[in-house]
C-alpha cells in the first residue's frame, strides 16, 4: 500500500543494543501497513528465535563482501566484530512504491545514513538509564561477560549520540505500546510536513 500522505519516506530507527528497537518496530508495523521494514544483512550467527530473511539476512563474510563490492549496500559497518549493512535494492524498491521505509540500524549506521540521505527522519530509541539497559541486555542472553562489558561500554557512548537525532523516544519498562504510539505519531507528523521532498539515495 502506498503512502497517501505524499512521497516515500525513509525513517532510520536507531539506538543502543538492548533498548527494544525490534519490539517497538514490530508493534508499529502491526498497526500501520504503510510502513515497510528493510531487512538488514548481518555476518553474525542468528540469535535464538531469529529467522533468516525475517529478522536479518544472515550472510557469510564472503557473501557480504560480494554484495558490498557490487554496490549493493546503502551503508555498512563493523559492529561487535561482525559486519552489518542495509541492502540498497530493498530501499529503492519500497521507495519506488511510495512506502514509508524503516531502516533499523546501529548508531554508526545512522550517522552514515544521515550523510547519504539528508531527507531521512532519524529516530533514537533509548531507555531511562544505563542500569535499565544492562538489565535488559543480560535478560536477552547470548553474550559472555566480556562481550557484555563491551556492549555496555559501546551503549554508553551511543546514548550520548541522541542529541544528533530528529526525535528521541524513551522505551520504559512495560511501555512498549506507548513507545510504538510515539514512533507512529512522529512518522505521521513527518509524512504531513508541508514541502517534504522524497529521499534521494
Amino acid at each position: 500500500m502506498t503512502d497517501p500522505a505524499g512521497p516515500g519516506l525513509v525513517v532510520v530507527l536507531s539506538g543502543p543494543s538492548g533498548v527494544g528497537k525490534d519490539s517497538v518496530l514490530a508493534a508499529a508495523l502491526a498497526r500501520d501497513d504503510r510502513l515497510a521494514r528493510v531487512v538488514t544483512a548481518k555476518t553474525r550467527a542468528p540469535r535464538p528465535g531469529e529467522v533468516d530473511g525475517v529478522h536479518h539476512l544472515f550472510l557469510s563474510v564472503e557473501q557480504f563482501d560480494d554484495l558490498l563490492a557490487r554496490g549493493g549496500l546503502l551503508e555498512h559497518a563493523e559492529v561487535y566484530g561482525h559486519y552489518s549493512g542495509v541492502p540498497r535494492d530493498q530501499v529503492e524498491r519500497l521507495l519506488g512504491e511510495g512506502r514509508t521505509v524503516v531502516l533499523r540500524t546501529d548508531v554508526q549506521g545512522a550517522r552514515t545514513l544521515r550523510a547519504k540521505i539528508p531527507q531521512a527522519l532519524l529516530v533514537f530509541l533509548t531507555v531511562p538509564g544505563v542500569d535499565d539497559l544492562e538489565r535488559r541486555m543480560r535478560a536477552r542472553g547470548g553474550d559472555d561477560e566480556a562481550a557484555m562489558r563491551c556492549r555496555l561500554a559501546v551503549a554508553r557512548e551511543e546514548m550520548a549520540e541522541a542529541v544528533r537525532f530528529d526525535h528521541v523516544i524513551v522505551n520504559r519498562e512495560g511501555g512498549l505500546a506507548a513507545a510504538a504510539d510515539e514512533l507512529l505519531a512522529v512518522i505521521d507528523r513527518e509524512r504531513a510536513r508541508p514541502g517534504r521532498v522524497p529521499p534521494r539515495l
